[in-house]
């Protein structure tokens, strides 16, 4: 009953629209904003992550002021380990882009 729906809706003209409006276009500001938002950050988490985990961590033992420590804590949470997931998202978003 449910791949009956999903093909359903896969075959229908306003879902293809929408996927096709939605589908970056190829210049080269598509692929930078996909190097710079999906797969970079992630390369940087996976070579980086201990070292700026360490950083922020000395920061916040400072007390610094609720803003700038909510801001170091979201920068652990982003930059401390890196996301296989989100890299394939970002090479899945490339392929895309280019097919």
């Amino acid at each position: 009953m449910i791949p009956k729906k999903l093909k359903d809706i896969s075959k229908n003209p306003k879902f293809q629209e929408s996927l096709k409006s939605l589908k970056p276009k190829k210049s080269i500001w598509g692929f930078l904003s996909v190097i710079l938002l999906f797969i970079v950050p992630e390369i940087v988490a996976f070579i980086y992550g201990d070292e700026i985990k360490k950083f922020f961590e000395l920061k916040l033992q400072n007390n610094p002021p609720y803003l700038e420590g909510y801001l170091y804590e979201n920068m652990i949470d982003l930059f401390s380990e890196g996301s296989w997931i989100n890299l394939l998202i970002g090479f899945g978003f490339l392929l895309w882009l280019f097919f």
